[in-house]
């Protein structure tokens, strides 16, 4: 139980956390069920079994690209506050 006191005073100090002795007492036994928990999840034979990331199939619901017209070069500078050459002139911001 050393090592799991150890262990929830790291964590806690990490997380700017100040536990009493009874909440560091009681996350230590939390800790050791997770602990047990995950041991038996180990023992599951789960060979053959894929990877996956979620629990549900994810599909991409975006529309496919399409090239279509786009805005003429002059329409796009035609509201521009300042432009040169053909460009947006815009201020400069890096300081």
């Amino acid at each position: 139980m050393a090592a799991v006191e150890l262990d929830i005073q790291y964590v806690a100090h990490l997380a700017r956390l100040a536990l009493t002795p009874a909440e560091a007492e009681q996350l230590g036994s939390q800790l050791v069920s997770i602990l047990t928990y995950m041991q038996k999840l180990n023992e599951v034979d789960v060979r053959g079994v894929e990877p996956t990331a979620h629990a549900t199939p994810v599909t991409n619901v975006m529309r496919p690209d399409e090239t279509r017209p786009s805005l003429a070069h002059e329409a796009a500078l035609r509201n521009a506050p300042a432009q040169a050459g053909g460009l947006f002139i815009v201020p400069k911001i890096v300081e």
